[in-house]
């Protein structure tokens, strides 16, 4: 079973789904640039969907600006980058439709915990991405690529999430050597593949402790 919560009011909040890489869920990155130089950091991404009138008005932007700005303020974090989907490539992307993403690394569990408790993301949630958000996806995971390094301002990204079909034993998914041959040998054991791409921007300077 599939990990997943969904949160629905009638003050119209955005649904809330929190993927869990568990027996039957794997989450994965395929990114042209990895890491930040933390040695098996935790990767956290959340994908918003933003509200038709948000993205005309300008409030989506402000929500991304505010989720960026967490870097100058959260303690912890290795790396944050947030801001528009570029394209979506997949038909599991397409249906679930987000506009914007946010990406960021902790060198421990605690650090994630502290963040997502810490006054400022608290604020940044509740005054612009609850009232401007339609939809909000979130996916962690350990990442135990080799040698992570830093995604460069400039860099286009492209992120893959699998899931992976009922009884499959997650060794099966497992791919050695390039990208699109490890992509060929695991399709046939997954249910679903969603694919995405954006473009890093500038690193903000993180806040230190």
């Amino acid at each position: 079973m599939i990990c997943l919560k969904a949160i629905s009011s009638p003050l119209h909040l955005p649904t809330f789904r929190r993927l869990t890489p568990t027996s039957s869920l794997r989450a994965a990155a395929a990114m042209s640039s990895s890491s930040s130089a933390v040695a098996a950091p935790i990767e956290h991404f959340v994908l918003f969907k933003a509200r038709p009138e948000a993205v005309a008005s300008g409030a989506a932007a402000a929500m991304v600006s505010s989720l960026q700005a967490l870097a100058t303020l959260v303690p912890g974090l290795a790396y944050i980058h947030a801001g528009p989907v570029l394209r979506l490539r997949s038909p599991a992307a397409e249906a679930l439709g987000p506009t914007h993403l946010l990406h960021t690394r902790y060198a421990t569990k605690e650090d994630l915990a502290s963040y997502a408790a810490h006054p400022a993301h608290v604020a940044a949630v509740q005054g612009h991405v609850l009232p401007n958000a339609l939809d909000i996806t979130a996916v962690d995971w350990v990442n135990a690529a080799p040698l992570p390094s830093p995604v460069a301002p400039g860099s286009a990204v492209r992120l893959t999430l699998a899931k992976v079909k009922e009884g499959v034993e997650l060794d099966a998914v497992e791919g050695d050597g390039k990208v699109e041959e490890a992509k060929a040998l695991v399709r046939p054991l997954l249910d679903e593949v969603m694919v995405l791409d954006f473009v890093v921007g500038d690193a903000p300077t993180p806040a230190s402790l």
